[in-house]
């Protein structure tokens, strides 16, 4: 069976059909298997049809239940051309907004370091302006991170090697071994720092990353992508970011997808009962379809709502909750109770990425106001881990195949795929096929570290989250205190004359030593489980 081998960009490689070429077109015969027709659908950011040797044609990417009853004869556009014959528009990674870090996993008193599109960043709050500002983390002296440094008392971000303080604009205001006769060398411009344009938006730092004079004043004619829900005070939903071993192609790739969810989640979220259960986890078909593809990303809808990809770094989407009768839901169309999903993943460096999510939802929001969002992560933490270590896996397996195209190493025959298919699409044919990381890096992908390393959560979600950490250091100051008081107990019935004490009084202390131990080992296997690292074997799910 021939493989539809047209520019990789453009169709998407599938074994359920195969192809005759005749001199000016394609033709696609029935389908070998008669219960699956694959109709490819590719929508052009000006939602027009192609036009090529005055016969218009459009190529549709969706897969329908139903079989073909007819041969069908498209002509693929040229994937390098817009309908008028222009070079199509070629996504710039270095002309958006990419979300760095929310503002409540910020902490003032100090500098954060945080890599974005392998830029390594120092965000800092500049209190002279009340203003987050985002700085190439490098000292112009002798490149020490800034990140390591401080705020001053006249709040300037100082490097704590030889001293150099800078102000909001990046300008040098003081550099100690300068003679203070001598020539104003801090105001040279050599002396500054490199200052990308940042704002704040939903509760979330954003950077420019590009430092260019031109963008100075970006926030004026372009923001960062605007999502209602996230304002709307009816809607409430805590924030969590973590880092991942893996790219950013293959997070995103991941939360499209609900088709994974009853299999390498399952016991950990609600799934529902299909009408025809074919096995113990309850997967079933899902009707999922790319509506519309461009530049700026794509709309899809699927049984239970509507979702929306938006270049670079967003995708969200959203439930109705009370929809029980599988039939696809409008955004304008309200319910009494939705759901929204907010994923935001940011490009880090090859073979990592960093997600920072949010589920707002307009019921049961009393929840999040009594309930402190570490409790809420524990649980967020253990469904991202339980698919983790697959996810590195099978970037790996990818990158070792060498496939010049994903599709060529990934079989997606079914209608579950489709946000998937749509995302590697707009990937190839405008994002250049992957991140541009504009030399920095090889390519390789970093090697893969022992799996309790990978699956890390202090150092990748911990430490990083202002509540998950303040937490840890409140149970692991509870766990020596039981600790404390369990030696103590111990040590007073050890020391005291026999005589001084009462059986009665001495079975009590040494019940409770033997209740403080045991509480502070069940604390540091808590702590362990939910703070630093908890494997998920599925095979004894």
């Amino acid at each position: 069976m021939d493989v539809l081998r047209a520019s990789s960009s453009t169709l998407v490689h599938s074994p359920y059909i195969s192809t005759t070429t005749t001199r000016n077109k394609t033709q696609f015969p029935k389908p070998i298997f008669h219960h699956l027709k694959l109709k490819l659908i590719v929508f052009d950011s000006s939602f027009t049809l192609f036009e090529r040797n005055g016969s218009k044609s459009r190529l549709f990417m969706t897969l329908s239940s139903s079989p073909a009853s007819t041969t069908e004869s498209i002509e693929p556009p040229m994937p390098e051309l817009e309908a008028d014959g222009r070079e199509k528009k070629r996504f710039d990674w270095y002309s958006h907004w990419y979300p760095v870090m929310p503002i409540c996993d910020l902490d003032k008193r100090v500098p954060h370091a945080k890599k974005v599109l392998g830029l390594d960043l120092v965000v800092w709050w500049d209190r002279n302006e009340n203003e987050w500002k985002v700085f190439d983390d490098t000292c112009p002296h002798r490149l020490a991170p800034l990140s390591d440094g401080r705020i001053d008392q006249w709040g300037r971000l100082q490097c704590v090697y030889h001293g150099w303080c800078f102000n909001g604009n990046g300008d040098c205001k003081l550099i100690p071994q300068a003679p203070l006769d001598g020539p104003p060398v801090h105001t040279f411009k050599e002396a500054c720092v490199t200052v990308y344009p940042s704002t704040v938006q939903h509760d979330i730092v954003w950077v420019w990353p590009n430092a260019d004079p031109q963008y100075k004043d970006i926030i004026m004619k372009k923001k960062p992508p605007y999502i209602p829900v996230l304002d709307d005070p009816s809607f409430s939903g805590p924030m969590g970011n973590r880092e991942f071993p893996f790219g950013y192609e293959v997070l995103l790739e991941n939360l499209m997808d609900p088709a994974h969810l009853p299999y390498a989640h399952y016991g950990l979220i609600f799934n529902l009962t299909p009408k025809v259960k074919v096995d113990r986890e309850g997967g079933s078909p899902l009707g999922m379809e790319v509506e519309k593809l461009d530049n700026n990303g794509f709309n899809g809808k699927q049984d239970w709502g509507c979702s929306y990809f938006i270049a670079p770094c967003i995708y969200h989407a959203f439930i109705d909750v009370d929809q029980r009768n599988g039939s696809a839901i409008s955004e304008t169309k309200k319910s009494n109770r939705r759901l929204c999903l907010v994923f935001m993943c940011i490009p880090v460096s090859p073979g990592k990425s960093r997600f920072i999510w949010s589920f707002p939802k307009n019921f049961g929001v009393w929840i999040d106001k009594i309930v402190p969002r570490w409790m809420f992560h524990i649980g967020q933490n253990l469904i991202l881990d339980s698919d983790l270590y697959l996810l590195h896996v099978q970037e790996h397996k990818i990158m070792e195949l060498e496939a010049t195209n994903w599709q060529e190493a990934c079989f997606v025959p079914t209608k579950s795929d489709a946000f998937v298919v749509g995302f590697r699409r707009w990937l190839n044919k405008y994002g250049g096929g992957t991140v541009d990381w504009k030399g920095k890096f090889s390519g390789a992908l970093p090697p893969s570290p022992l799996r309790e390393q990978l699956m890390d959560r202090y150092w990748t979600h911990v430490v990083t989250c202002k509540s998950c950490n303040t937490a840890h250091k409140g149970l692991k100051t509870l766990e020596v205190m039981l600790q404390t008081m369990s030696v103590i107990s111990i040590g007073i019935v050890a020391v005291t004359k026999q005589n001084m004490i009462s059986m009665v009084a001495k079975s009590t202390m040494v019940s409770m030593a033997i209740i403080c131990f045991a509480a502070s080992k069940w604390l540091a296997q808590f702590i362990y489980k939910n703070f630093h690292y908890h494997d998920y074997k599925h095979a004894f799910v």
